[in-house]
């Protein structure tokens, strides 16, 4: 049984659906499986992707309060200057224009920010100070001249005083900003960059671990099953060609990762025989989800090494999902081995927790121990449907 997406319903609903393997011949799937490494550069053509912006999204509550903050920061320090006169009354006015000023530059760039962003080099940069000083020097003519209509005598220096020295604030403090803004996002994408290489890393150390070990298996059924080995090389070609197809992204859906989950367990029920048993309790996950590649078929590939294999009498694998307003919970057990098997290092459960971290961030979590003679690995995910995704990072 294969699952494949059929829409989502809500973030927690999705239906599965049965899928048959495409229309080929038996002999044509197993010839193409001793190929299909060799045709990955064809398939591996990458796809135009977006380009980094070097401006802050305007438009987020972190870089407005930024605004507000640094503004009513400078208001203060005027204010508790020795030479200062004004009091609460000169304060009070001063922060309200001050932070009015901040949120129309907010509202401003937040609107600019499309065609600011489609300039070459760093003039998004000089765009934005430049933005930044024009309505900083208007608004402050606009305050001296209300200021002198309505005889306020809030503004005390000599004429175009006021606007000369806010548009010289404005001017220092713009280029302080935006200078910390410039250093954060080069600082940003070198630190993708690192996340990135590290899973591509991962990734790597994922995909000759599951090969040997699935071509192990074929080698040994050539001569005891001959159509059992076609039909696993069968499933090998199909599980490869979603498993590597898709290296420039790192995502599927969970309906993408549940396949390769069943064609690896239709693999190693073929080696096994009745001492591997799988229950599946995944109707409400919602199948459309965004996942990493490769995420749940190395924990069913521990389960069925350290928990099925070494038993005489084999076991039952138990695979549960729930999913509750935007997040789901998977949960894959197997049996305690009387005797802990040879070779395991943990790193296939630190490697999966390290990919969950980078991909999903502190919403998601993953446990995993013993419990109750059984072994159990707990993953709570947030849903992210994947054509809503963009790229988080």
């Amino acid at each position: 049984m294969a699952y494949l997406p059929d829409g989502a319903r809500g973030l927690c609903g999705g239906n599965r659906g049965s899928a048959s393997l495409d229309g080929r011949t038996p002999a044509l799937k197993a010839a193409t499986a001793a190929g299909i490494l060799v045709r990955m550069p064809e398939s591996s053509s990458k796809a135009p992707t977006q380009p980094h912006s070097p401006l802050p999204d305007f438009c987020s509550l972190p870089v407005i309060s930024a605004l507000l903050v640094v503004g009513a920061l400078c208001v203060t320090l005027c204010w508790l200057a020795p030479e200062s006169t004004r009091g609460w009354r000169g304060y009070s006015v001063g922060m309200l224009f001050v932070e009015w000023l901040a949120i129309v530059i907010g509202v401003a760039l937040c609107k600019l920010h499309p065609w600011l962003r489609r300039l070459p080099g760093l003039l998004p940069y000089a765009g934005v100070w430049l933005v930044m000083l024009l309505i900083v020097t208007a608004g402050s003519m606009a305050a001296e001249w209300m200021d002198q209509m309505l005889g306020m005598q809030l503004i005390l220096s000599g004429p175009h005083v006021f606007v000369r020295d806010n548009a010289l604030i404005a001017a220092l403090l713009g280029a302080a900003m935006l200078r910390y803004f410039f250093v954060l996002a080069e600082w940003q994408a070198r630190l993708a960059a690192v996340a990135h290489a590290r899973v591509e890393a991962l990734q790597a150390r994922i995909r000759p671990h599951f090969l040997f070990n699935s071509m192990n298996t074929v080698a040994a059924l050539v001569r005891v099953d001959p159509v059992a080995a076609e039909r696993t090389v069968e499933n090998l070609s199909e599980l490869f060609r979603a498993a590597l197809g898709q290296h420039d992204t790192h995502t599927g859906t969970l309906g993408d990762e549940l396949q390769l989950v069943d064609r690896y367990l239709a693999i190693e029920e073929l080696r096994l025989g009745e001492r591997l048993r799988v229950r599946r309790e995944l109707e409400n996950l919602p199948l459309d989800a965004s996942l990493p590649l490769l995420l749940l078929q190395p924990l069913v590939e521990n389960a069925v090494r350290h928990g099925i294999q070494p038993r005489r009498e084999g076991g039952e694998i138990v695979l549960l999902g729930s999913c509750e307003n935007d997040m789901m919970q998977i949960q894959i057990d197997n049996p305690l081995a009387d005797e802990p098997s040879s070779g395991g290092s943990g790193h296939g459960l630190n490697n999966v927790r390290q990919r969950v971290a980078y991909h999903f961030g502190p919403r998601a979590s993953m446990e995993a121990g013993p419990h109750e003679g059984r072994f159990v690995v707990k993953l709570r995910l947030p849903v992210e449907m994947r054509h809503a995704r963009a790229d988080r990072r």
